[in-house]
């Protein structure tokens, strides 16, 4: 598996690889937000994509620069559901078969959404670790292109096109609060910080339900945990190699319970009237715990998907 680190170079070539299928995002700061935090909030609203979530454009970006001869030859990997829907998203858009593997009661919005796509749907493993080592093999005999959720530099740099959307447009940040899963999002965002905007401090944002990216970045050695988060965006039980080192550059890596997620989940539908996954409103739940620390600054949070299940809609209109 590749685990070259991407540079900044890559990231303004998938620029343009990416920019003839996918718009860039809106970004807006809401004035009843940025009151509540008391520092000028702007919302990256990545939910607008067309798969409602980031990761497209990582897939896009991957899935384009396999090789020519790929041919008829498929594609394999493994998720919750949003990098699903990328790499379904981008396999249908340069017309390669793919399987996609999840493991056991995932989100059911996500699933129909990825077969939608035209790709396949198999369940294995009650755990994403199980899933990866039952793709794994299942790789070895079918001979697909097995696509990792995280340690692929060309997903990475995809991924990254949206921070430099976002430092393009508002160069002045002070802060950047980025939900991590996989971690490809604060990963690519260190890229594109320490390039552009050194100044602007980055800040990871998991669920303290779900920490193993955030206890294998304390540590600096990788470690696994229980998952026992609801919001599946942040539901890894092990960290990626690729991410973390990249990861490296953060300022900060912050843990927030479920229940203060569920809150910003509120919010930023009633007053930034913005439909959020939770993994999505992970980044404000952190800033509304720590909002002295920036008050009167210039503040982004990355709203990085909108795919709600029906429970979680449920939860969140009651």
């Amino acid at each position: 598996m590749p685990t070259t680190s991407p540079s900044f170079t890559d990231v303004l070539h998938a620029a343009r690889l990416i920019a003839p299928h996918l718009p860039e995002t809106p970004m807006w700061s809401y004035p009843v937000l940025s009151g509540r935090v008391g520092a000028e909030t702007f919302v990256k609203h990545e939910n607008t994509q067309p798969t409602g979530a980031f990761k497209v454009r990582g897939g896009i970006n991957l899935i384009s620069r396999l090789p020519a001869d790929h041919g008829k030859a498929g594609v394999l990997t493994y998720s919750t559901g949003n990098h699903a829907q990328s790499i379904a998203y981008a396999a249908r858009l340069f017309g390669i078969p793919c399987t996609v593997v999840m493991p056991e009661n995932p989100n059911p919005a996500k699933v129909a959404a990825v077969e939608a796509l035209g790709a396949t749907v198999e369940i294995k493993g009650a755990t994403m670790v199980e899933t990866a080592e039952y793709v794994t093999a299942l790789t070895e005999e079918r001979g697909d292109r097995l696509i990792s959720p995280a340690d692929e530099p060309d997903l990475i740099a995809g991924v990254a096109t949206l921070y430099l959307e976002m430092f393009t447009r508002r160069p002045d940040l002070d802060a950047v609060f980025v939900p991590v899963g996989s971690g490809t999002g604060a990963a690519a965002a260190c890229l594109v910080a320490r390039a552009v905007a050194p100044r602007c401090r980055v800040i990871g944002v998991q669920s303290s339900l779900a920490p193993a990216a955030h206890d294998s970045w304390r540590s600096g050695e990788p470690v696994r945990r229980p998952i026992e988060t609801v919001a599946d965006g942040l539901a890894t039980g092990s960290a990626f190699a690729l991410p973390q080192s990249l990861m490296r550059d953060l300022d900060d890596f912050v843990l927030v319970h479920d229940d203060d997620i569920r809150a910003a989940q509120r919010v930023l539908l009633t007053e930034a009237h913005t439909l959020s996954e939770l993994a999505g409103a992970a980044p404000l739940a952190a800033l509304l715990a720590r909002k002295e620390e920036f008050t009167g600054q210039k503040v982004a949070l990355v709203c990085s998907g909108a795919n709600a299940s029906p429970a979680e809609l449920q939860r969140l209109l009651t």
